[in-house]
């Protein structure tokens, strides 16, 4: 189970680079919209891990 929260924090950290990069490092967006849209998605990849992570923590807990 603990792959599942390195694997969170994985998608968070890349999302923070991401939009780090986009804002203090570049100039405009309009050429950086594939990297817009990579830091979007791993954002909501990290919301879709932990939603289900704690759902299935909750079942295993239940069951005991």
């Amino acid at each position: 189970m603990k792959y599942h929260k390195i694997s969170e924090f994985a998608y968070l950290t890349i999302s923070i680079v991401v939009f780090f990069d986009i804002i203090f490092l570049k100039q405009t967006v309009d050429g950086n919209v594939p990297l817009l849209i990579l830091g979007v998605l791993s954002f909501l990849m990290f919301l879709f891990r932990r939603h289900y992570r704690k759902k299935f923590n909750n079942r295993k807990n239940s069951n005991q």
